[in-house]
């Protein structure tokens, strides 16, 4: 089982990375890594989420980010529910093509 880290100072600043399962290139794609984009300026706008800074890799994400609401926790976990259904449902509705 992959170790799980957790966030104990909720207010603190955080360096996280969050990957794809299996490593799997996904952000290649402009219209996958919007989502991933469209997810985190939700989060800035409703949840709380302050994003210092950012990087959008093939396989995985890295970002630099606090909560303005002490709650960093939830909110990263909404933030990769929402995305990781989101990229789910858009990869089933439009299928996936090696020659994208």
């Amino acid at each position: 089982m992959p170790y799980v880290y957790q966030i104990h100072k909720q207010d603190g600043v955080y360096f996280l990375t969050l990957t794809i399962v299996g490593w799997v290139d996904l952000f290649v794609r402009d219209r996958y890594e919007q989502i991933v984009v469209d997810s985190l300026n939700y989060c800035t706008t409703n949840k709380g989420l302050l994003v210092f800074a950012y990087v959008i890799m093939p396989s995985h994400l890295h970002m630099i980010v606090s909560s303005n609401n002490n709650d960093l926790s939830n909110v990263i976990a909404s933030f990769k529910k929402f995305t990781s259904r989101k990229l789910t449902r858009t990869i089933k509705s439009e299928g996936e093509s090696r020659q994208d």
